[in-house]
């Protein structure tokens, strides 16, 4: 990123409060179609769709190169099934049945890989209608489980991606996933993970969107407070039931192409349907423009659990801790983990600020290399949102109830070093 576009943008965000993102309708529900790799930067994506948090769409021009894009698609744009077989038919994959309603989701199972496929031929050959509903292949971790395949490339406009950054730091999980599923396989509205961006790049296939901008949400909600399983159910147009739907702006909605990649922001509730047979790459990720939002989700949640079980707080000695660990059971952190999370992402930047990037280093696909290749103004933007985050963490009453001994550094010494290492590279 240019320095002056990087001011630019840096001095934006100083004064964009990130947690009061409200409702806003895009002008006439239009969303950017991006075309030439060669003509759109990270400067670019940064100001004008992670800062605004708007969604876009990214050509096939910028999947072309993929190994999957060349070689899990046949001739005709279809799956290569046997590609696929000869790669990862032991494989045991995470299978969700789209006709099926689980509280507010569809039932999972594990599946071998090659089972699955033979279920997709047949399913395709009985005009997309089996006995067995219609079953999607969703939320594999296919990069962890066979890192040697050439899949993709993360593209550079992805590359500040502070979960999966994380995540591979502790080697506990990561949010990259692969999803293949037949025509009429759907996932239902829903929100992503933290309220995290995502990123979606179909291999093959189509893919039918359904956006709903942030806040908007709330006018979806039943008169018991809870979001729907499927937005376009006639059962909304009831008053009695969603009183507040008439208020609601129509979606956003994308018609997504083979190749093409869509962005999604941060706390946008979405709606998914493959209009083909399709295969697609997915990314959760969270950085500097959004931990903000991914904070104020974590006390929406903790405060929820909280209001839940209320009755117990006299009689249970550890009410806080029992109420932090039913958090973390529903969202997969709490908030001395998040507080884990905040100081990897830090001393990884205090660490590039401070001794600089070896070649070795540079040359790896490594968070040291993605900074590096982000620059040092990103690094201190990214210490400056840690800072925000971090100081507004350490002051919440419910983080001081816990036993903060075991983190190491205490909140108070790592705040020091971070404002430290902002004011030494800012000389």
């Amino acid at each position: 990123m240019d320095r002056a576009t990087f001011a630019c943008s840096t001095a934006f965000f100083r004064d964009y409060n990130s947690s009061s993102q409200g409702a806003f309708c895009l002008p006439g529900g239009h969303v950017d179609f991006i075309e030439k790799v060669e003509s759109f930067t990270y400067s670019d994506f940064f100001r004008d769709y992670l800062i605004p948090n708007h969604p876009c769409i990214f050509s096939a021009k910028f999947t072309e190169d993929w190994g999957s894009r060349r070689n899990w698609v046949t001739w005709d744009g279809k799956p290569n099934f046997d590609h696929l077989l000869q790669k990862f038919g032991e494989a045991v994959v995470p299978v969700a049945n789209c006709d099926v309603k689980e509280y507010n989701s569809n039932p999972k199972e594990e599946l071998p890989f090659k089972e699955y496929i033979k279920y997709w031929k047949e399913y395709i050959k009985n005009d997309y209608r089996s006995s067995r509903g219609c079953l999607y292949l969703k939320d594999w971790h296919l990069s962890r489980a066979f890192p040697e395949q050439d899949v993709y490339t993360t593209p550079v406009y992805f590359s500040s991606d502070w979960l999966n950054e994380y995540w591979d730091a502790i080697a506990v999980d990561d949010y990259r996933f692969v999803y293949m599923g037949p025509k009429g396989s759907w996932t239902p509205f829903h929100a992503d993970v933290f309220r995290s961006y995502s990123w979606s790049a179909n291999i093959c296939g189509r893919k039918k969107w359904l956006l709903y901008p942030a806040g908007q949400e709330e006018y979806l909600k039943d008169r018991h407070g809870n979001l729907p399983f499927d937005v376009t159910a006639p059962s909304l147009q009831d008053r009695s039931v969603y009183p507040r739907y008439n208020q609601s702006q129509p979606p956003v909605e994308i018609v997504q192409e083979a190749g093409e990649i869509v962005f999604i922001p941060s706390g946008w509730h979405h709606q998914v349907y493959n209009l083909e047979d399709t295969i697609s790459i997915n990314h959760n990720w969270v950085n500097g423009c959004n931990v903000a939002i991914m904070w104020c989700f974590l006390q929406d949640e903790l405060a929820a659990v909280q209001r839940e079980i209320n009755e117990w707080k006299d009689p249970m000695d550890d009410w806080h801790l029992q109420c932090q660990l039913i958090m973390k059971s529903c969202t997969g952190i709490d908030y001395k983990e998040f507080y884990n999370f905040l100081k990897v992402i830090a001393e990884n930047r205090i660490s590039v600020l401070e001794n600089g990037l070896d070649d070795e280093a540079s040359a790896k696909n490594t968070p040291k290399a993605a900074i590096s290749t982000l620059g040092m103004l990103h690094a201190v933007f990214d210490l400056k949102r840690t800072v925000k985050v971090l100081t507004s963490l350490s002051a919440n009453e419910d983080f001081k109830k816990l036993d903060l001994t075991s983190l190491s550094p205490p909140p108070e010494a790592l705040l020091h070093h971070l404002k430290a290492a902002i004011d030494t590279a800012l000389l």
